[in-house]
């Protein structure tokens, strides 16, 4: 079996190849599904964000191009246009790129840590669709285990920028003084919640809050002291905003260039500060080639962002050595799924010897033979056989000056303690 994970991310692909990869979350069961049902895949998930889509697979021999093969037809793309654009990591290095997945390592931004949530999300989904077995549920498990042992012993959380944080400092540089804007966040994800928590704390002049469920947006807008709309009534309200930020799951654009262009003459050419954090993109790209608009989109954040890696590079340095040792940790285990385990096979022979030797002094008993002589014969029969196969072994050993081995049965046999007392 190969451990395998392929995909693309911020660093690899550019975000209209992004948006065509990516999996809404109503489509992920179906493909998670139809992803395990393809020959030679014993085990799948998938993860797919805003800034990455991966498929972890576990293959059988041969089958390692089996989902290159169904990515590019699920996406209806060819090998071609997708192919330049992924990493495809294998065993050791696929469970390292797991890890650092997990611990934020790979993100945008250095140590954010909305990506663990992504990563468990994925999981339980795998888990209800029972797409994994022993091998990748460990992993998982380890993952976990290795994402909370680099927050408690290294400082990758500290000052964590996140994306929703960094579309707000974006803001707060066009407008100087958020207590005069009028804000709309598109969308009621976590991205949009995390966002409201940080305008709060800018006290904007007001706050608006649309969501394709309205009750949803009612709810944050409660929270966070701000009005619910519904997402039909986008068109009607746009105008009124400043600071649009938009992160929704949908499928397409929610705000069209003709609904920009319609706010800005009502606006009365008032220019309009425009973030679009969602991959598929939630505002048409040529909105951004409007006079007035300032938009930006995702990779752009990339910018503000790299400003502050500086200050984790050494924390990360850190996660990494413990990274490092996580992963021969987990390979080490997962090699001996493939091996028989000796314990069993020696317990087996002892097994067969015992009762192929009891048998015979049952025999001995039932002829009429002394319990003495039955009992002698048992243990004296059972101990040459059990121990046949080791002498041989280690005479050899001996003859030839394999010291290893003469060693390594002293200590499997306890002889360094001296004889057991009896």
């Amino acid at each position: 079996m190969t451990l395998i994970a392929l995909g693309l991310n911020h660093q690899t692909a550019p975000v209209e190849l992004r948006e065509q990869v990516a999996f809404a979350p109503e489509q992920a069961t179906e493909a998670l599904r139809e992803l395990q049902a393809q020959p030679g895949i014993s085990e799948a998930m998938i993860l797919s964000t805003c800034n990455r889509t991966e498929l972890y697979v576990d293959v059988e021999e041969g089958a390692e191009a089996v989902p290159l093969n169904w990515l590019s037809r699920h996406h209806q793309l060819s090998e071609q246009q997708i192919a330049p654009h992924l990493y495809d990591l294998r065993d050791d290095e696929a469970v390292r790129h797991m890890f650092r997945v997990a611990t934020g390592l790979d993100s945008m931004v250095l140590g954010e840590p909305q990506i663990l949530g992504q990563v468990k999300d994925a999981y339980q989904l795998a888990r209800e669709q029972r797409t994994l077995d022993t091998g990748m549920e460990r992993l998982l498990q380890h993952t976990f285990a290795v994402a909370k042992r680099v927050r408690t012993d290294t400082q990758i959380g500290a000052h964590t920028v996140s994306v929703a944080f960094t579309a707000v400092r974006m803001a707060e540089q066009m407008f100087t003084d958020l207590r005069q804007a009028c804000v709309l966040l598109i969308g009621a994800g976590e991205t949009i919640e995390l966002t409201a928590r940080h305008l709060v704390e800018k006290r904007p002049r007001r706050l608006l809050i649309a969501n394709r469920t309205l009750a949803k947006a009612e709810e944050l807008a409660a929270v966070y002291g701000g009005e619910a709309l519904a997402l039909e009534a986008l068109d009607a309200h746009l105008a009124e905003a400043d600071i649009v930020i938009a992160s929704t799951a949908a499928p397409h654009a929610v705000v069209s260039r003709e609904m920009v262009e319609r706010a800005l003459a009502r606006r009365r050419r008032r220019p309009m500060f425009m973030v679009d954090i969602a991959v598929p993109r939630d505002i048409e790209a040529s909105v951004g080639t409007l006079k007035d608009v300032f938009l930006y989109g995702i990779d752009d954040l990339q910018k503000v962002i790299d400003g502050h890696r500086k200050a984790r590079e050494s924390a990360a340095r850190e996660a990494s050595q413990i990274i490092d040792l996580q992963v021969e940790r987990y390979m080490a285990w997962r090699r001996t799924l493939g091996l028989k385990n000796p314990v069993v096979d020696m317990r087996c022979h002892a097994e067969h010897y015992r009762d192929e030797v009891l048998a015979k002094a049952q025999a001995m008993l039932a002829r009429g033979k002394p319990p003495e002589e039955a009992l002698a014969f048992l243990a004296n029969t059972l101990t040459n056989k059990l121990l046949h196969h080791p002498s041989a072994r280690l005479r050899e050993a001996a003859l030839s000056g394999d010291i290893d081995l003469l060693q390594a049965a002293g200590r499997l046999y306890g002889l360094e303690e001296g004889p057991a007392n009896s």
